[in-house]
């Protein structure tokens, strides 16, 4: 699985944790937010969540793990856009429902509330540990499974229903913040290498004007 790692301002101090925890696993992992490096440009989570969900939408990577100083404004600013489905995962219960119930491309982070030098990378460990398994989106429990699997298509349809198309998006939202966003070292450079769609080429018009 390929996964994005979106950090913003108050976590970057965490970023390198999450790399390290992450990379205990068998992923390909994108670190395309604040890492806590001297002199990098500040992001809020207004432009993490809108770096998520195009990395989501080009089709770049399967998954992005994402978060805030609670979680609470990352996936609020997050779910704004199509084809994400994002949850807020405090501890590895909440990681393993999702998993299996919600099935969906992305989580918000606690990074700040209740994340300490001795038990925060434990956390991270096993939330990720029951996040990303073998039994992905198969249902809990397991009688529960095929209604589950009906209500996450019919909530897919609802947003695509209820959401204008990310290229829509672009061309309506402050066209600051897909600049602060795209400005962010390695990020242009990310997306440049997607597949060729009207989506990228809608986005680098924007961008490169």
């Amino acid at each position: 699985m390929k996964i994005a790692v979106v950090m913003e301002g108050s976590t970057k101090f965490q970023n390198p944790d999450v790399i390290r925890v992450l990379g205990e696993f068998d992923h390909e992992i994108l670190n395309l937010g604040m890492k806590n490096i001297e002199g990098e440009p500040d992001l809020t989570y207004m432009e993490t969540a809108l770096i998520s969900a195009l990395a989501l939408n080009l089709g770049i990577v399967d998954f992005v793990v994402g978060g805030c100083g609670t979680g609470q404004g990352y996936m609020n600013a997050v779910l704004q856009y199509p084809n994400v489905a994002c949850g807020l995962i405090y501890d590895p219960v909440e990681a393993f429902l999702f998993s299996q119930v919600n099935a969906g491309n992305c989580i918000s982070l606690p990074l700040n509330k209740g994340y300490g030098k001795v038990n925060g990378d434990i956390n991270l460990r096993y939330i990720f540990e029951k996040l990303f398994n073998d039994t992905y989106g198969q249902g809990y429990p397991a009688v529960r499974g095929e209604l589950q699997k009906k209500a996450r298509m019919k909530l897919a349809e609802l947003s695509a229903t209820s959401h204008y198309t990310m290229e829509e998006i672009l061309v309506r939202m402050d066209l600051e913040i897909v600049k602060r966003a795209c400005a962010y070292p390695g990020v242009l450079d990310t997306f440049k290498k997607a597949p060729e769609s009207s989506l990228k080429e809608t986005l680098l018009s924007l961008v490169e004007a």
